[in-house]
């Protein structure tokens, strides 16, 4: 591996880096961060928790004074599970936007919740676009709130969030985004687009680890939505009375998460904010992406659908290959990549996010140029009808 003077230091642990979209490889500092207990109860974790809040408003640079953050304890479906049940009313319609696993998991949960909904359903990964929703929403007057992933990491495709709010505001319905994987590294500011509350999690572009989702929502949607949630726990407008009036998680908070949350969010905001994190993770996606190429592989997206979080690529049709044997002898090199999630052809998928940079990059090629040797395989070109899905999308 190369190793010059100026790029990010390697695990400390010797573990593999996580080529994942989420837990990812995290800074030795932020392990350190958990080494020491705190009091839910006691002043100080009070005080981490409104940090906490403070410094991921800022993200959103809310000069206005309009949203406050709530976090929720659990994994991140438990906090978009949280914002749909607190926020979407009891007698409301939603219009899902689905591409993806996690669209198709905000179905289900709608599902769950009781709630009345539909769906666009793209498939795999083609794309939700504004005059979609704007024919959906014009042909059914009942639909009040549209809900959509913002980068949908079963292919990596980054939706088009911005066309899609002008289109739902233009109706006068309301927009929440399941920014779970791209918040931190793709501008959400409350100036640029409009939306009623966003949701996303700790383990992801803020690069801290799991156990804790959290939700910016407007103010006085928060103070309109008192009793709609279906869940004791699952509350946000409860937890976010409790905060406010105690600085206090209603349950037991995750301590040792938040503590490694402040020491990722004051990283974030050393490295240069939302806009460096995002450069630095389109710079590994593009060195990888190339480089990738050059050794016959090829994406399923075309360049200007690509994310700067996690990337799909379509499995060699060599009949040495075998996905199986190729994650072996990556994970042997060092790099835990990502199974595809494609239902017509064979794929996997590479993340760009977390405590890695080009260099590293480059390391995941060298990698795959040696495990591609190992295996035998000359050419990692796909089969035809991978490259005749992917022409679908162009068309």
């Amino acid at each position: 591996m190369s190793h010059p003077e100026n790029r990010l230091p390697a695990p400390e642990m010797g573990e593999p880096y996580l080529l994942t979209p989420g837990p990812l490889t995290t800074s030795y500092a932020v392990k350190q961060a958990m080494l020491r207990d705190w009091g839910s109860w006691d002043g100080d974790f009070r005080a981490m928790t409104a940090s906490l809040r403070a410094g991921l408003l800022d993200l959103i640079e809310d000069r206005h004074g309009a949203f406050d953050c709530v976090p929720m304890q659990g994994s991140g479906t438990f906090a978009v599970e949280a914002m749909l049940g607190s926020f979407i009313p009891r007698d409301g319609k939603v219009l899902v936007l689905s591409n993806g696993a996690y669209g198709k998991r905000t179905a289900e949960t709608m599902k769950y919740l009781g709630r009345d909904y539909v769906v666009i359903d793209k498939g795999d990964y083609m794309p939700p676009r504004g005059d979609e929703v704007a024919a959906a929403l014009a042909a059914d007057p009942a639909i009040t709130d549209v809900v959509v992933v913002h980068c949908e990491t079963s292919s990596g495709i980054l939706n088009p969030v911005l066309e899609i709010s002008k289109a739902v505001y233009a109706a006068g319905r309301r927009l929440f985004i399941d920014s779970m994987s791209a918040f931190g590294a793709i501008d959400l500011k409350v100036d640029d687009i409009r939306y009623e509350a966003l949701v996303s999690s700790a383990n992801k572009c803020i690069e801290g680890v799991p156990g804790f989702g959290f939700v910016l929502v407007r103010k006085d949607l928060l103070a309109a939505s008192k009793g709609r949630s279906h869940s004791l726990a699952l509350d946000l407008v409860a937890q976010w009375e409790t905060l406010e009036k105690t600085g206090q998680w209603r349950f037991t908070p995750p301590t040792h998460v938040v503590a490694a949350f402040l020491q990722a969010l004051a990283a974030h905001k050393a490295e240069g904010g939302v806009a460096a994190r995002g450069a630095r993770y389109m710079r590994n996606r593009d060195v990888m992406v190339d480089g990738m190429r050059g050794l016959g592989f090829e994406t399923l997206l075309k360049d200007r659908w690509l994310s700067p979080i996690i990337v799909t690529f379509f499995c060699p049709s060599h009949p040495n290959f075998a996905f199986g044997k190729f994650y072996d002898l990556m994970k042997a090199k060092g790099f835990i990549i990502y199974p595809g999630k494609l239902t017509v052809v064979e794929s996997f998928r590479i993340g760009c996010i977390g405590q890695m940079d080009e260099y590293v990059m480059r390391d995941v090629v060298a990698a795959a140029r040696d495990a591609l040797g190992e295996m035998n395989v000359p050419d990692a070109a796909p089969p035809p009808e991978a490259l005749a899905e992917r022409a679908r999308l162009a068309a």
